[in-house]
C-alpha cells in the first residue's frame, strides 16, 4: 500500500505536528517536506508490537485486524467496525482540534500516526482503503504469533443439527428440463420471450430456474442464433450424450462461473438504477466457502450467521452498504445500511441455496435446512463422481405415442422429440410423445422420412413397432392428412341474418372461422374477447358461457 512517506504526504501540515507531538517532535516551520521525512523516520524507529501493548483494547483490536487482514481494510469496513475518522480541512482542523477529543478508536490511531487512507484498484473495481504503510505492517510477527494484547474477533463454528428435518429429495431434473428446452429449439426455435408456452411440458416450470437454464445453455454453448431464431449446437449434442451425473456437473460448473445475477432474482427483492452493479461470481463463493465439507444437517439461520460473522462483505467488497438500489417488493423506501444486512444479503444466501444449489442437485433444502448431496460434496471437493446411469428405453404403444421414461437416455428423447408432438408432463409418469401428421411433416422437411423414424424407434425401444401405429403413418404417407381435431369457440346465433352481417362486416369478419351450419360459426379462443368488443360496436352484445 505504500511506504511511510508516502502515505505522510497525504496528510494536511497541521495533522502532520499534531502526529508529531504526539511523539515529542517539533515540526515547525512551513516545509512540509521535511516534516515528512521526519515523521517518516520516527515512525518506522518504532518497535510496533510493544507499541500496540500501549494501546486500548479497542485500538489494538483495530491494529491487529488490519494486520490479519494483509495490513488495509475497506473503509466502510473498517468504520463499521471501530468507527471513522472524521474529514476536515486546515480551518476545521484548526477550529475543532478532534484529536484532543477522538470520536473512536480509529480517529485516535489517525492521529498517532498509524492509520492512514487511499484509494486501491482490486478486480471489483476502485475501492477505498485503511491501511497501514509497509514500514509499520512488516514489522509485526506472522498473525498466528500476534500478542494477547490485540485480541481479534473469534469465528463461531458452524455445527450440524441433531434434530430431524424431513427435507424434500434431492432433485437432477434440470437435465431433464434443459434437454426438453434444446428439442424445443430443434422443432420450431426456441423463442426466449414465450419461454412460458414451454411450462407444460417441463417438470419444474419455476420461472427463474429456466431463465436460469437458458443462460446456462448460452455460456456453455449449447445454443445458438441461427437466422430463423434459436437452434441448438454440436455442443449440445456432446451434452446430451453425457451422463445425467455429468450433465449436472457440467450445470453446476457454468453456475458458478455464470453472469446469471442470482441478486436480482431473488424473491421478495427489485433491483432498480443503472449507477451501481453487484459481481454474482462474489456471492457465490462467499457461500460456497462458507458450506460445510460433509452431507450432515444444517440450519439455515446458522449458517447466515456465521456468515455475517466471519465475511459479512462477501458480496461488497468495499463494505458500502448504502449505494445499491435495492427496495422489497411493494415497498417504497431502499433498504440501506449494514443494519438491513439479513434483508439483502441473508435473503440472497438463502435463495442461494433453495434455488441454484438445489435445482441442481448439489443440496437438499427446505425453509429452515439444509445439507449437501453426495454429490453437492464431490463437486465441492472436486472428487470423483459416479457416472454410470442405468437407463430404461423409450415404448412405442398402438395408439402411436411414445412413452419415455424420466431415466431414458436424454439424447433418445431428444431425438424423438424431432418426429413426435410432446405432450404435456404429469407428475411421476414418463415422458409422453404422439405421431401426429404435423410432426411427420416436420420430421420430413427436416430430412427424415418415415423408414427412418420406424428404424431409430425399433432401435431405441429394442422391439418391433406396433403394426396399428405403423399402419397409421402409412395411411398419412399415402393419403396425407384425413381429419383435424382443433379447439374452438363456438359462435351460435338465434337467426342466420345475424350471423351474415357479422361474417360481412369487416370489423367482425376477421375474428370469424369456419361457417357450422346457418347458426353458428367456428372462432379461434384467442379471438373470443376481440370478437365481443366488435360486435359491441355494432351493437350485438355476445354472452359467453363458461366451462362447457
Amino acid at each position: 500500500m505504500g511506504t511511510l512517506e508516502q502515505a505522510l504526504l497525504d496528510h494536511e501540515l497541521i495533522v502532520l505536528r499534531v502526529i508529531g507531538e504526539w511523539w515529542e517532535l517539533d515540526l515547525t516551520g512551513a516545509d512540509k517536506g521535511k516534516c515528512v521525512k521526519t515523521l517518516a523516520r520516527t515512525l518506522a524507529a518504532l518497535n510496533m508490537p510493544e507499541e500496540v501493548t500501549f494501546l486500548s483494547p479497542e485500538e489494538a483490536a483495530a491494529i491487529n485486524r488490519l494486520v490479519l487482514n494483509k495490513g488495509r481494510l475497506p473503509v466502510a469496513t473498517f468504520n463499521r467496525e471501530f468507527g471513522e475518522v472524521r474529514q476536515m480541512g486546515p480551518a476545521r482542523l484548526e477550529r475543532e482540534e478532534p484529536w484532543y477529543d477522538p470520536i473512536s478508536p480509529a480517529e485516535s490511531l489517525w492521529y498517532r500516526g498509524f492509520l492512514y487512507r487511499s484509494f486501491q484498484e482490486t478486480p471489483e473495481g476502485l475501492v477505498e482503503f485503511y491501511y497501514l504503510p509497509e514500514d509499520l505492517l512488516d514489522q509485526f510477527p506472522q498473525p498466528q504469533e500476534l500478542p494477547a494484547a490485540a485480541p481479534t474477533p473469534k469465528a463461531s463454528a458452524l455445527k450440524s443439527t441433531p434434530t430431524p428435518a424431513p427435507l424434500p429429495p434431492a432433485t437432477t431434473d434440470a437435465v431433464d428440463d434443459l434437454t426438453t428446452m434444446l428439442a424445443a429449439a430443434q422443432r420450431e426455435t426456441l423463442n426466449q420471450q414465450k419461454l412460458h408456452q414451454l411450462y407444460p411440458y417441463l417438470l419444474d416450470p419455476h420461472p427463474d430456474r429456466c431463465h436460469l437454464l437458458i443462460t446456462l445453455a448460452w455460456e456453455m454453448d449449447l445454443l445458438r442464433q441461427a437466422e430463423n431464431g434459436v437452434r441448438p449446437t454440436r455442443g449440445a449434442v456432446d451434452w446430451l450424450k453425457k451422463s445425467r451425473t455429468a450433465q449436472l456437473r457440467a450445470l453446476l460448473e457454468a453456475w458458478s462461473s455464470s453472469d446469471w445475477n442470482d441478486l436480482s432474482h431473488t424473491p421478495g427483492l427489485l433491483t432498480e438504477g443503472s449507477s451501481w452493479t453487484n459481481e454474482p461470481i462474489l456471492a457465490r463463493n462467499g457461500l460456497l466457502e462458507a458450506l460445510p465439507r460433509d452431507t450432515d444437517l444444517y440450519a439455515l439461520a446458522d449458517l447466515i450467521a456465521c456468515i455475517k460473522e466471519n465475511n459479512p462483505d462477501f458480496q461488497r467488497p468495499d463494505g458500502d452498504y448504502d449505494t445499491w438500489y435495492i427496495r422489497e417488493q411493494g415497498q417504497d423506501g431502499y433498504i440501506t445500511g449494514f443494519a438491513n444486512w439479513e434483508r439483502v444479503e441473508g435473503r440472497l444466501l438463502r435463495f442461494l441455496l433453495q434455488g441454484a444449489l438445489r435445482w441442481l442437485g448439489a443440496v437438499e433444502a427446505n425453509e429452515s435446512h439444509f445439507r449437501l448431496t453426495p454429490f453437492g460434496l464431490a463437486w465441492l471437493n472436486g472428487g470423483e463422481m459416479d457416472d454410470h446411469d442405468v437407463t430404461v428405453p423409450p415404448v412405442v404403444q398402438g395408439d402411436a405415442t411414445i412413452q419415455v421414461p424420466l431415466n431414458a437416455e436424454r439424447q433418445q428423447r431428444f431425438q424423438i422429440a424431432r418426429v413426435a408432438e410432446p405432450m404435456p408432463v404429469e407428475p411421476g409418469k414418463p415422458f409422453l410423445y404422439r405421431l401426429t401428421p404435423g410432426s411427420l411433416a416436420l420430421a420430413r422437411s427436416q430430412g427424415i422420412e418415415p423408414d427412418r423414424v420406424w428404424q431409430f424407434l425399433e432401435k431405441t425401444s429394442g422391439r418391433p413397432i406396433p403394426p396399428t401405429a405403423r399402419r397409421a403413418v402409412e395411411r398419412w404417407m399415402e393419403k396425407g392428412t384425413e381429419a383435424r381435431l382443433e379447439q374452438v369457440m363456438v359462435l351460435r346465433v338465434k337467426e342466420a341474418d345475424i350471423l351474415d352481417k357479422l361474417q360481412n362486416n369487416p370489423k367482425t369478419r376477421p375474428f370469424l372461422g369456419e361457417r357450422l351450419g346457418e347458426l353458428a360459426a367456428a372462432v379461434r379462443p384467442e379471438d373470443g374477447e376481440q370478437l365481443r368488443s366488435a360486435a359491441a360496436q355494432l351493437g350485438l352484445l355476445l354472452d359467453l358461457v363458461r366451462g362447457v
